[in-house]
């Protein structure tokens, strides 16, 4: 039985909740300095959660992204790039995002079914 639109408007609103609090959290701990910036780019009506540093350190360019999420319509969790070693994934599950309801968009199509309880698209 499908969820109800309600139900599902519902755990959108918690998902976008808990990705937002824990990208908070990271970028706590990458602070900005007077070279590299830490930006936390959020989106909550389209559900695109991203943080990343930009800026020189010395004479070098630095773009990288420490993590990307976006939370779909539908309630899925797309974890489209986890560049810490925090292991992004499983914070949202310890924080309450069902494995099942995890894209890890990262991996290639074919590989997903592979990964033990995690959604496939």
């Amino acid at each position: 039985m499908k969820p109800n639109r309600k139900h599902r408007m519902e755990k959108v609103i918690q998902y976008k909740n808990i990705v937002r609090t824990l990208l908070e959290e990271i970028a706590a701990m990458s602070p900005s300095t007077e070279e590299v910036e830490t930006q936390v780019i959020m989106d909550e009506e389209r559900g695109h959660y991203l943080l990343f540093a930009v800026g020189w350190e010395k004479s070098r360019w630095i773009y990288f992204t420490f993590f990307h999420v976006d939370v779909k319509p539908d309630g899925r969790v797309w974890l489209q790039h986890d560049g810490t070693d925090l292991r992004v994934a499983e914070q949202l599950i310890k924080r309450g995002i069902p494995k099942n309801n995890i894209v890890v968009g990262f991996q290639a199509p074919f590989v997903r079914p592979m990964m033990d309880g995690f959604a496939v698209a």
